[in-house]
Order: C-alpha cells, then structure tokens, then sequence
C-alpha cells in the first residue's frame, strides 16, 4: 500500500495551471493542506486572485498566490518543482473526450509552451482531457524545444484507480484505503483496463462481476457528467486524484521508498503505443514496476 501521508521537507513550489476551474479550485485546497509544498501558485484567465485570497487565509504554511492572463504566466511558473494542469472545458452530457479536443489540446498546447520555457526541469501533470491526446502532445512541445525528459511528463490517471479501489471494496467488502487495483491502458472509455486479477487484498470475481466492474470503471466519468445533469463533470474525485498523485510525487522527489502510481507516460510496454499507463515506482529515476 501507498502511504501519501509521511512528512518531508517544506520546500517545493507547486503550480497549479487552470486553478480557478471546477477541478482547479478543489485541487489547490487539498494541495494548500500539505506540509509538502511551501509555495502554491495558481494561474487561469480570470478570478486567480481571489481564489488566492481565499486560500491564504487558511492555517497552513503554503504561501500562495494568483496570477492572471498570459502576461503573468511565466512568473507563476518560474522555480516551480511540479506543474498540474487541470485547465481547459469540462465534459458535458452527450459529449466524448474526443469532443473535448480541438479546444482542450489548444489550451494544453499554450501551457506546455510555456512550461518548457520557464521550469523545463518541472514535473508537468496533465490532468485536462482527452489525456491520451494531450499528454503526448504536450511531449511533442518539450521535444520541440530541446527539454523533453519522458521521466518527468505524466498524464494522470489515478482517478481510474482511485475510483477501481471505491468500486471493488464496495461490492466485496474490503476495506477501501487498503484496497489497490492497478489500473493500465489508457484513459478514456474502453482503453482503461483494471487488472482485477491483480487486486490487493486478493479478491474472487464470477464473469458476471468482472464484467460489471470493468464496464462501470470505463463509464465511470460518464456516471457523474450524467448524475449533473449538464452541472458539470467529475471535479471533486478527479481534484482528490491530481492531489493525491502530487503528493506521491513529492514524497519520492523527497526520498520516500517505494512510492508507486499509475500513469500515463511515453512507455516501452507495448511496441504497438507510444503512451501507456502503467505502474511506476517513483523516485529521483522514475521506474517502471
């Protein structure tokens, strides 16, 4: 099991790109709680500011601050260690990822150029969708730009774990914050694939349940944009999951042992796909498990 719990040095700057969104907002919360971040800089369009204002007055030691626009984009992520962008629209009902694209991959397009420039040596945390399209094309930006290092590009996918972990322990009964299912593959629809032959505690599952389980952590995205009704999609778990999988990444950049995510990388797993979500060990060399 995980621990995302264990103290370390309060020395990283997180940048959270798309701060003042649905995801962004919920995501930089949790991230103000940590003792793992001593700085906290939030950029979007518009509303940063405030957003900033209002998590400045909570008691912990993260400083934080809001920028706004373009102009100030360079300066949020100057120094930053870990850079996550929940930026971009979110899915409405009737739409696919593959809908989201032509605006989402503009935007994550914008933010990569900029990253690559300003914190080359960041970890960058993609979490805007379709992640199987702009993880790989924010790696063509580092490419171009001379600074691309696949050990420090990382689409996140630990919401389709987080939510495998949730799903199985409520149909067996395990207890869900020891409860781990690797989940590889992709990150939308039929490309994510739960290992549940690989689940911790070992669990028995009849055809009937495997195939149940597999089609509700596909849909899962799905499930919530639905249950809105047009209020939007999944923020809340899907901000746990980006904080979650930053704190990982800072306990191993911090010297924790053993750390291991899932995510969507450049990857030698398969000859048939560049990008691949698997289970990495995390560490000063990220490794694959």
């Amino acid at each position: 099991v995980v621990s995302l719990a264990v103290s370390a040095p309060r020395h990283a700057k997180v940048s959270v790109l798309g701060a003042a969104g649905g995801i962004g907002q919920p995501l930089s919360l949790l991230l103000k709680q940590s003792t793992l971040i001593s700085e906290l800089a939030l950029y979007d369009v518009a509303n940063t500011v405030g957003v900033a204002a209002d998590l400045s007055h909570i008691e912990s030691a993260a400083q934080v601050k809001g920028y706004v626009g373009d102009s100030q984009l360079e300066e949020c992520l100057q120094g930053s260690k870990i850079v996550i962008i929940p930026a971009g629209v979110p899915r409405k009902p009737g739409m696919t990822r593959d809908d989201l694209f032509n605006i989402n991959a503009g935007i994550a397009m914008t933010l990569a150029e900029a990253a690559s420039k300003a914190c080359p040596d960041a970890m960058m945390c993609i979490i805007s969708n379709p992640v199987n399209s702009t993880v790989p094309i924010a790696s063509e930006i580092y490419k171009k730009n001379g600074v691309f290092d696949p050990r420090k590009m990382f689409g996140v996918t630990t919401l389709d774990v987080v939510r495998a972990n949730t799903f199985i322990s409520e149909l067996k009964g395990t207890p869900v914050t020891q409860t781990q299912c690797p989940v590889i593959g992709g990150h939308a629809g039929i490309t994510i694939l739960p290992l549940l032959s690989q689940v911790e505690p070992s669990c028995e599952f009849t055809d009937e349940e495997r195939a149940a389980l597999t089609v509700r952590i596909q849909n899962a995205g799905t499930e919530v944009v639905e249950a809105k009704a047009g209020g939007g999609s999944a923020t809340l778990s899907m901000a746990y999951a980006g904080a979650r999988f930053a704190f990982a990444l800072l306990q191993a950049m911090n010297g924790a042992k053993n750390v291991v995510e899932c995510s969507y990388v450049e990857s030698d797993v398969t000859d048939d796909l560049q990008f691949f979500s698997s289970p990495l060990l995390l560490g000063p060399k990220r490794n694959r498990k």
